[in-house]
């Protein structure tokens, strides 16, 4: 990726377009998909547009049970029990698929938690950290050899314009000189978003393509460690919990771009990108507030996103098995 590549395209969709207008049409008849979070919010969305196209879809979940019921008549979906943030259990869920799959040609990383209290996971490790990166980091790396297998496969990660609340917090990412919720969220988005930029420079040559993205402002179950006072006093929602906050999307909108992402001719050879309205967004200044759009420098530079990978390495011990190093 270069400077120039991070700017808009041209895409004939926009923010206002929905899953169904990007994926109308489309045939992915023997595409086989993974979706985390993929039976709630945009994930289920998701999920059920991929399906609709033809897609077998695997969704793992954490709550298995309630996958099933979300699903219940969504045909080619079958759903696979994993919580991101118990790294063994990602282990054996992907094992589970290295058994089960010849290849995979996208992986749809949707899942994810906001805000959450302060919770430890592991040896220590920050529990926003863990769920929205670490757990998504060891999966893909995992399953690196049925993404090359599949010669074109597509990674997409769901980031957030909350990513510009902070870089990584390199002298601390786990919080322990003193939590705080909003923080710990944004920069597992910056890590969401930096994660795509090297794997995508890495895998490019077996054909593994990511990119990263900011579905936009939607209502969905993400808020779910929020009260409905916060809510209120933030003008998300009115006191009966109706969206009344200013350019929020409705679920098919947030799903949009991801699907985008992982379907579009327009990206074919493209990657390490990310991405918002159905098309590349550009690079936003510093100072500019959140909800302006576009991406901070910090969360697509290259180099920040090899020392997050280092780091993510030596945590977790996962690394994929490049098929063009081989």
């Amino acid at each position: 990726m270069t400077s120039t590549d991070q700017q808009p395209l041209g895409s004939p969709f926009s923010a206002a377009s929905t899953a169904e207008d990007v994926m109308a049409g489309l045939d992915l008849s023997g595409t086989t998909a993974v979706v985390t979070g993929g039976y709630s919010g945009l994930g289920l969305e998701t999920t059920r547009c991929l399906a609709a196209a033809g897609a077998r879809v695997v969704v793992p979940a954490r709550r298995p049970a309630a996958a099933r019921a979300a699903l219940d008549g969504v045909a080619g979906c079958e759903v696979l029990p994993m919580d991101l943030a118990d790294l063994a259990g990602v282990r054996s869920a992907a094992a589970h698929l290295a058994d089960t799959l010849g290849r995979l040609d996208l992986l749809m990383a949707v899942a994810g938690v906001m805000a959450t209290p302060e919770r430890r996971v592991g040896p220590g490790w920050e529990g926003q950290f863990t769920a929205n990166h670490f757990g998504h980091f060891v999966l893909a790396c995992e399953l690196y050899p049925l993404l090359a297998a599949a010669d074109g496969a597509r990674v997409v990660v769901n980031s957030s314009a909350g990513h510009t609340l902070t870089d990584i917090r390199w002298h601390d990412p786990h919080f322990r000189t003193g939590y705080d919720r909003w923080l710990a969220y944004g920069q597992s988005k910056t890590a969401n978003s930096l994660f795509a930029v090297q794997l995508d420079a890495l895998g490019r040559d077996d054909g593994v393509r990511a990119f990263a993205l900011h579905p936009g402002k939607i209502i969905t179950g993400l808020q779910r460690e929020m009260t409905r006072q916060e809510q209120i006093d933030r003008g998300w929602v009115d006191e009966h919990g109706n969206v009344i906050g200013a350019d929020f999307k409705s679920p098919s909108q947030g799903a949009a771009t991801g699907l985008w992402a992982a379907t579009s001719p327009l990206l074919d050879e493209r990657g390490g990108l990310y991405l918002e309205d159905c098309d590349i967004a550009r690079r936003s200044a510093p100072t500019e507030p959140m909800d302006d759009g576009g991406v901070r420098g910090y969360a697509v530079d290259r180099g920040a996103a090899a020392r997050l990978w280092d780091l993510s390495v030596a945590a977790t011990g996962a690394a994929p098995v490049l098929r063009s190093a081989a």
